[in-house]
């Protein structure tokens, strides 16, 4: 995924605070003030803006909640703080001493935010994760062509050095050269996707009731990334 062009997402979101900001009526016997922009234009520039603040500031949509029905104002307030966001960020993190790298979740491999971004939007977290690894155990299902199995026991056939069966074809992520180091990558793709399960997937189901914190749901979606690229970069093998 390629990364923002910060100068044209800046502009993007200037017009649509253009469009949306409020201006008095013309007429001086009316009080009250109307957005400035037209219902189609607003709606427009909308689909644009967005999509910017989906990757700037993503929990943005929950602040929408109480807003009031047919305006624009918290699209305003919220492209706003997504303006200063993208204008002040190199600013923000040197001053406050927090000039590391910074994990996006929009920018981790697509099957994994694909899957987690409606309900991660909507800040729920937990959930968003359980769609993630959905995503993720499809798209494996699709790339060797088998739904008879999945979850832990799909990765563990998927990723095993034995050679591939009728209907039971292998992911390789290198080339099978019987050194130790196919051996060791193949051993770690398979170990570490059933720890996603058992330490990520299975408590999630089992605790319903316990909502994750935004950085605990990003630090998840990471390691379903990691196994996300192994797959996608993986070549197929499969029985001759």
């Amino acid at each position: 995924m390629n990364a923002m062009n910060t100068d044209w997402a800046l502009k993007e979101l200037d017009t649509f605070i253009y469009l949306t900001e409020h201006i008095p009526h013309p007429s001086p016997s009316v009080i009250g003030s109307f957005p400035r922009g037209s219902k189609a234009d607003i709606a427009s520039q909308a689909q644009v803006a967005e999509k910017i603040m989906d990757r700037t500031t993503p929990g943005w949509r929950s602040e929408l909640v109480g807003a009031r029905s047919g305006t624009w104002d918290r699209h305003y307030e919220a492209a706003v703080r997504a303006r200063a966001q993208l204008h002040r960020a190199e600013e923000i993190s040197q001053n406050l001493g927090e000039n590391a790298p910074e994990l996006s979740a929009a920018e981790l491999h697509p099957w994994i935010w694909d899957g987690a971004l409606s309900l991660w939007q909507s800040g729920h977290y937990r959930e968003a994760i359980g769609g993630a690894i959905r995503k993720l155990n499809a798209e494996t299902q699709n790339k060797i062509g088998r739904r008879d199995v999945s979850e832990t026991n799909l990765f563990k056939q998927a990723f095993s050095t034995d050679q591939p069966k009728k209907g039971a074809s292998r992911l390789r992520r290198m080339k099978d050269d019987g050194s130790d180091t196919y051996k060791s990558v193949q051993r770690g793709a398979m170990t570490f996707a059933e720890g996603v399960f058992a330490g990520i997937r299975n408590p999630l189901s089992h605790e319903a009731d316990q909502e994750l914190t935004e950085q605990e749901a990003l630090e998840y979606l990471a390691a379903l990334s990691v196994l996300a690229r192994w797959v996608d970069e993986s070549t197929v093998e499969v029985s001759s």
